[in-house]
C-alpha cells in the first residue's frame, strides 16, 4: 500500500484497489474510530452518496477501510464550501472541522464529496432512540410503489454466439444460497429475498483457440467458490466483508488466469471480463472490470450506466471528449486497458454498494448487446417494449434485437428487476 498521509492522529494508506485504509493512533484513537465508523454507518443507511462507503474494518488494529472519494480539493468558494457542508447537515450530520482540507472530488461522477469523521456528530434523535426515519431523499415525494422495499427479484438471462463467430465466449451466471444452501438459478425465475443471498455475473473472455470459452467460464466458476466465505465471517462483519469477497475474488481470478496462460501455449494472454452484482435483502453489492456493463434502471432517473468501460474510448467518454456515437464508432473502442489475465500486470475493479428499491432494474450485459443497441434503445426494450414483445422476457428482447442489428459479437444480457411484495 501507498502512504498518503501522516498526522499524530492517523496513517492513511492507499490500497492496490483504490480503497482508503486509516490507521487511528494517539490519544482517543478506539474513541475517534468508533465515532467514524458509526457515523459512516449512519450515513450510508440514509443513502448519502458523496461521503466515502464502508468496505472493512479491524478493531484490533484501529484500521477502516472505505471507498476512494477522489483526489483533495485545493480551491473552492466559500459558498460552495458552505453549501456542501449545509447539505450533509441535511442528511443528519455536522462536521467538525468544515473546511476545504476535508473536501474531494470523485472524477468518476464529477461529485464534490466530504471526508474524515472521527469527531463528526449525528444530530438526528431518532438515532439515539433507535426510531427509523426516512432518508432526506424520501421526503421529497410522496411515497410510492417504487420507493417500497423489495420483497421478490426477477430475472431473466440470455446468450448468443451472434451471426459471425464460430464460438460463443461469453458466459452468465445466476444463483442464490445462505449458510445452509447453495443452488444454480434458471435462466429466467422469481424468488423471495427473505433468508438467501442472490449473485449475477456476466463475464466475455478472449484468446485464440478456446481459450477464450475457458476464461469466462473459470471467471464465473471462481465466483461460486468464493461465496460462502461471506458466512464465516463474524455476524458483525458479514456485510461489510462483501466488498472485501468481491476485491479478492478479482484479484484471485486475475492472478490465476494470469498464471495459466502462462503455463499453456494455447492460452497466452487469455482474459475475461467480469462484472457481478450481489443482493443481500435490499442492499446490491456490485463488482465490475472490463468492457461489459451494469445498467441501473430507476423510473424517476432512467437508465444510466453505473459500471466503468475499461477502455481509451470508454475514459474520452466518462470525461466529455466523446459522445455515444463517437465512442461506439471509434477505431479503438474494444482496445481493453483492464480485464482479467491477458497480460495484465495488475486490476483494479469497480466495487461499489447501494440500496435498491422495488421497480428498480439492473442490467448486465456483454459489448455484443452494446455493439447492437444504443443506450435508448436498451432502455425502450426494458420498460415500453413492442406490444408483440411485451410478454417475451427482457433479456431476450435485448439478445435477440442486438444480434439483429449487429451480430458481429457473442452477446448476453441479463436483467434483475426489484419487485414489491
Amino acid at each position: 500500500m501507498e502512504e498518503a498521509k501522516k498526522t499524530a492522529r492517523a496513517v492513511v494508506r492507499i490500497g492496490y484497489d483504490g480503497s482508503v485504509h486509516k490507521f487511528f493512533r494517539a490519544d482517543k484513537a478506539r474513541e475517534r474510530f468508533d465515532n467514524e465508523l458509526r457515523v459512516l454507518r449512519y450515513l450510508e443507511r440514509r443513502e448519502c452518496d458523496f461521503v466515502p462507503r464502508v468496505l472493512g474494518f479491524d478493531r484490533d488494529k484501529l484500521e477502516l477501510i472505505t471507498s476512494n472519494c477522489g483526489a483533495r480539493v485545493q480551491q473552492m468558494t466559500g459558498e460552495k464550501l458552505q453549501s456542501l457542508f449545509t447539505e450533509l447537515e441535511r442528511y443528519g450530520v455536522q462536521h467538525d472541522d468544515p473546511y476545504l482540507r476535508n473536501v474531494t472530488y470523485r472524477a468518476s461522477d464529477g461529485r464534490f464529496c466530504i471526508i474524515d469523521f472521527e469527531f463528526a456528530t449525528i444530530l438526528d434523535a431518532a438515532e439515539l432512540t433507535g426510531e427509523e426515519r426516512p432518508s432526506p431523499r424520501s421526503l421529497e415525494h410522496e411515497p410510492s410503489p417504487a420507493t417500497q422495499p423489495i420483497a421478490r427479484l426477477r430475472w431473466s438471462g440470455r446468450t448468443d454466439r451472434g451471426r459471425f463467430r464460430a464460438n460463443n465466449e461469453d458466459a452468465f451466471l445466476a444463483v442464490a444460497f445462505s449458510d445452509r444452501d447453495f443452488c444454480f438459478l434458471g435462466a429466467d425465475g422469481d424468488a423471495s429475498t427473505t433468508g438467501m443471498d442472490f449473485l449475477f455475473a456476466v463475464s466475455d473472455g478472449m484468446g485464440g483457440e478456446g481459450s477464450g470459452e475457458f476464461a469466462s467460464r473459470f471467471a464465473l466458476d471462481n465466483v461460486t467458490r468464493i461465496l460462502p466465505r461471506r458466512f464465516q465471517m463474524p455476524p458483525d462483519h458479514r456485510q461489510l466483508g462483501i466488498a472485501d469477497c468481491i476485491h479478492e475474488l478479482f484479484q484471485a481470478t486475475h492472478r490465476q488466469l494470469t498464471s495459466l496462460g502462462r503455463s499453456y501455449a494455447q492460452g497466452h494472454n487469455m482474459g475475461a471480463t467480469l462484472s457481478l452484482i450481489w443482493v443481500v435483502a435490499d442492499w446490491v453489492y456490485w463488482g465490475h472490470i472490463g468492457d461489459s456493463r451494469i445498467y441501473h434502471f430507476a423510473p424517476q432517473r432512467g437508465l444510466r450506466q453505473i459500471s466503468e468501460d475499461h477502455t481509451h474510448v470508454g475514459w474520452l467518454r466518462r470525461t466529455g471528449r466523446l459522445n455515444e456515437r463517437e465512442a461506439r464508432s471509434h477505431p479503438r473502442k474494444n482496445v481493453l486497458s483492464q480485464s482479467l489475465g491477458s497480460g495484465n500486470f495488475y486490476v483494479r475493479p469497480q466495487v461499489e454498494s447501494f440500496r435498491c428499491r422495488a421497480a428498480e432494474r439492473l442490467l448486465l450485459c456483454t459489448d455484443g448487446v452494446v455493439d447492437g443497441l444504443w443506450d435508448r434503445a436498451i432502455e425502450d426494450l426494458i420498460v415500453s417494449p413492442p406490444p408483440t414483445e411485451q410478454e417475451r422476457p427482457a433479456a431476450a428482447r435485448l439478445v435477440d434485437a442486438a444480434v439483429q442489428e449487429s451480430g458481429r459479437d457473442n452477446a448476453t444480457a441479463l436483467l434483475v428487476e426489484f419487485v414489491a411484495e
